[in-house]
């Protein structure tokens, strides 16, 4: 190896001051409309370079706020970067100008810096200045040079040349050799303006006398300092081989495009020598300090002296190869002649362009106007020429469009209003195309989500829901569901249900309904009654959870459907007094007499309503007849003495549900000579058809039998009081013992002050007590009460009263009907008949009776 001077890092970094110093701070110099910076290679990190944010007029307390950053080629290094505090572009690491251009010339770091909000794009070049810090070398340490004794005086041999990576005045400027008495050195000037030595034969060689000469040889840069470099020549003096090899001439050209492949011949050499045999045979090879990128891209054959390609070209690498070739002969004291070969690289288009998302704002808001700027997009062909030179497009199917800010640079930005309902996401096939040929291009694809607005209301599945509800249906169960679907997506589609305010029959809606209002089920609060209400509708809301929140209406219609719940009710005849309904029948009667008509309502609708009538019982079943129909008491033939003067009769009636529920009636018919003018039972209570569904008379018999129950309990308590009383004074007056009590069932009435005092007792069960007291004459007639006596009724003086809760016409036992005197039970707390299937009303004989 070659040594070199020795100078430390110390030495760098004071001719870089120096330099700095005398060009004074770097100012921005405009090229072509953009900014230009001088800065020194092996700067220290953080060291100044420019004021970006002066030089640019942008406001420094927005710099970070507006991402302002140096756009950067993915790979390449961050030798500069910006301060965002204070907008200063500073050294980020050492910048070594022989590393960043590989070739001469003038070294430019082309910067593009970003800044966003809005989004403004500038361009710097920063010019690297070469430092000497490098110091000449020659690639041996020590150099053997053979010169024959027969070497004429003047005789030229050409010195390996050392090399400077700096550039310039920094480059090598001159060589110096050390004194001796047979040399001297004149040094050369390529057409590159390189400096080559030359030694110079001045004082003819003796091989006998001396064998071989030392020199050294110095290297000198024009650089300040100063550096160098030195090796030592060893000239060995050999026998005479007087001729030397010589080259057609002393420079080549040849021009290779960049794709040629491995083992292309790039030049066949030629070199002659006059001598024969040994001293005549060439070998050619690179000379010494042929740079090592040379020795890996091209070969020498040594006999026949062809260049062939060995490793791929680049022209974007470098352009122009300068191989250094040198032939010597096979003689003794051989001597190497040189020759310099450039070989030209012809651009050929095998770079495709690359495409860079440089800044990207995704996603976009569906309601963003055109002209939004999606995303900046970069484009780089490293080829030259048409080859280099690129047109992006995007795909004519989406709403984007790219427009050129500055030259390979573009923005994409809408075209139209997006809808996400409609696209939720976009694939930008993106297209760079240059203009070689053939062209290459590079598609990139960029998906674009589509943010979503709340520009959607729910949407109902149905225009309106028709709901089909069972009366008695058991509250909390479920009667119907309802579904909206949104088109949006996420908050805004998610929807909650709710039912609108208002009123059912007076009644707020949320007491008869309730919705779940995530799942839109339906539920009702309470057991519907046909008889009561038998439709209503209510309006349900389904409202998402966007901003602002959008909601949409749809109508329920419910419709209870009957059920046969309600029995028959009896309305005429009615029996008076706790008795059954007598009627007087004459014994002249005709077959097809009408004896009367038992009429009955039933509240429920349709099949549940439609009534017919039978006789289920009759001590004479030959002598009357009911219609199905109409209930029409009829006689089937005449009365015979031998018939009874009293025929009773049970009468059953039976709607037509299912299953069918039914109520009966007791008649005592009386065979009379003659007719009394008295009204019937059958007259009684009768309601006409309008009237027993909607007249008030049902209400005036209500509050009439409220009252009289009222009084004759408030009557039988002063009774009660009046007597207890009498018998603490006899007590205690004649110390007699308390009357008895008669609780013995079926007891006849006694002959005192009340008429007749009947007392049915029954025997406690558990812990409490039922006795009914049957009070006849103060009351109204087919009531008793019952005296409920709790666990504590012994230390108690009070009595409860109550009223009796009658049985229910469906639950009577068909086989106490046919018992004469038995009471035709009729619960007072009737629903409104329905009317649907009464008979037309039908002429009533006047009946006497007993």
């Amino acid at each position: 190896m070659w040594a070199g001077a020795s100078c430390g890092r110390g030495g760098f970094f004071f001719s870089s001051v120096l330099l700095l110093l005398l060009s004074g701070p770097p100012s921005p110099r405009p090229a072509g409309g953009q900014l230009r910076y001088t800065v020194p290679e092996e700067l220290e990190h953080g060291a100044f370079v420019a004021n970006l944010g002066e030089d640019l007029g942008l406001d420094v307390s927005t710099l970070s706020a507006r991402r302002f950053r140096i756009v950067s080629r993915a790979g390449a290094r961050p030798h500069l970067e910006v301060n965002l505090e204070n907008g200063i572009l500073f050294v980020n690491e050492r910048i070594d100008r022989e590393e960043v251009c590989e070739e001469g010339g003038t070294c430019l770091l082309h910067l593009q810096l970003l800044v966003e909000s809005p989004l403004e794009l500038y361009r710097v070049e920063v010019e690297v200045l070469d430092i000497n810090d490098h110091a000449p070398t020659f690639p041996w340490q020590e150099y053997v040079l053979e010169v024959a004794e027969s070497a004429v005086l003047g005789a030229r041999f050409p010195l390996e040349s050392a090399q400077d990576p700096d550039v310039g005045t920094n480059s090598v400027h001159t060589y110096r050799l050390g004194p001796n008495g047979y040399f001297s050195l004149e040094v050369q000037t390529r057409s590159d303006a390189s400096k080559f030595a030359e030694l110079v034969l001045e004082r003819a060689l003796d091989r006998e006398q001396q064998r071989a000469h030392r020199v050294l040889l110095t290297a000198l840069d024009g650089g300040v300092p100063e550096r160098s470099g030195t090796a030592h020549i060893l000239v060995t003096v050999l026998d005479a081989n007087d001729n030397v090899p010589a080259f057609d001439q002393p420079s080549y050209g040849v021009s290779l495009p960049e794709d040629a492949p491995a083992g292309t011949l790039v030049i066949q050499l030629n070199a002659t020598d006059l001598d024969e045999g040994p001293n005549g045979e060439i070998e050619y090879s690179f000379s010494g300090h042929a740079p090592p990128r040379v020795r890996e891209l091209f070969h020498i054959e040594p006999r026949s002296g062809q260049v062939l390609l060995k490793g791929p070209l680049d022209y974007e690498r470098a352009h122009l190869h300068e191989l250094y070739v040198q032939a010597k002969d096979r003689g003794p004291s051989a001597v190497a002649v040189h020759c310099r070969v450039l070989v030209h690289l012809l651009d050929v288009n095998d770079n495709a362009p690359e495409v860079t998302l440089t800044s990207v704002s995704t996603p976009v808001l569906e309601d963003a106007p055109p002209g939004t700027v999606i995303a900046v997009i970069s484009v780089l062909d490293r080829d030259s020429g048409d080859n280099g030179r690129v047109s992006c497009e995007v795909s004519p199917d989406v709403p984007f469009e790219l427009r050129s800010s500055f030259r390979n640079y573009y923005t994409l930005v809408t075209t139209q209003t997006l809808d996400r309902e409609v696209v939720p996401e976009y694939n930008v096939s993106i297209t760079a195309r240059d203009m070689g040929s053939p062209a290459l291009l590079t598609r990139s694809t960029l998906t674009v989500p589509v943010s979503d607005v709340n520009d959607n209301a729910p949407r109902f599945l149905q225009p309106s829901y028709s709901v089909y509800v069972m009366e008695n249906n058991a509250p909390g169960a479920s009667i119907c569901s309802v579904s909206a679907l949104d088109p949006d997506c996420q908050q805004n589609a998610y929807l909650s249900y709710s039912i609108a305010d208002g009123h059912i029959h007076g009644m707020p809606v949320g007491t008869y309904v309730s919705i779940n209002s995530d799942s839109g089920h339906m539920y009702a609060l309470r057991s519907l009654d046909y008889e009561q209400i038998r439709s209503f509708q209510i309006q349900v809301q389904a409202q998402d959870a966007g901003f602002p929140p959008l909601s949409a209406n749809v109508t329920v219609h419910i419709f209870v459907l009957d059920q046969n719940d309600n029995a028959p009710v009896i309305v005429s005849p009615m029996p008076r007094n706790g008795s059954v309904a007598t009627e007087l029948v004459p014994r002249s009667a005709r077959p097809g007499y009408l004896v009367g008509t038992v009429s009955a309502v039933d509240a429920d609708a349709g099949l549940n309503s439609r009534l017919s009538y039978q006789l289920l019982q009759a001590t004479d079943f030959t002598l009357f007849s009911v219609a199905p129909e109409t209930g029409e008491l009829r006689t089937l033939r005449s009365f015979l003495e031998q018939d009874a003067p009293r025929q009773q009769l049970v009468v059953q009636v039976r709607d037509g549900g299912q299953p069918a529920l039914s109520a009966t009636v007791s008649l005592l018919l009386s065979v009379v000579e003659t007719m009394p003018q008295t009204l019937s039972d059958f007259s009684e209570f009768s309601l006409p058809p309008e009237a027993s569904s909607s007249s008030p008379l049902t209400l005036y018999l209500l509050v009439s039998l409220g009252s009289i129950s009222f009084t004759f309990l408030l009557a039988i308590l002063i009774l009660t009081a009046i007597r207890c009383r009498g018998e603490r004074r006899s007590r205690q007056g004649d110390s007699c013992s308390p009357p008895p009590c008669h609780c013995c069932p079926g007891s006849r009435p006694s002959s005192d002050g009340l008429k007749t005092s009947n007392l049915t007792a029954q025997p406690p069960t558990g812990t409490s007590a039922a006795t009914c007291l049957d009070v006849p004459g103060g009351g109204p007639p087919g009531y008793c009460y019952k005296v409920c006596l709790g666990p504590e009724s012994a230390q108690s003086d009070f009595m409860f009263l109550k009223p009796c809760s009658p049985l229910r016409n469906n639950e009577k036992d068909p086989g106490k009907l046919s018992q004469p005197g038995q009471h035709l039970q009729v619960s007072k707390q009737l629903k409104q008949p329905n009317t649907d299937w009464l008979p037309a009303s039908v002429q009533r004989p006047a009946l006497k009776r007993y």
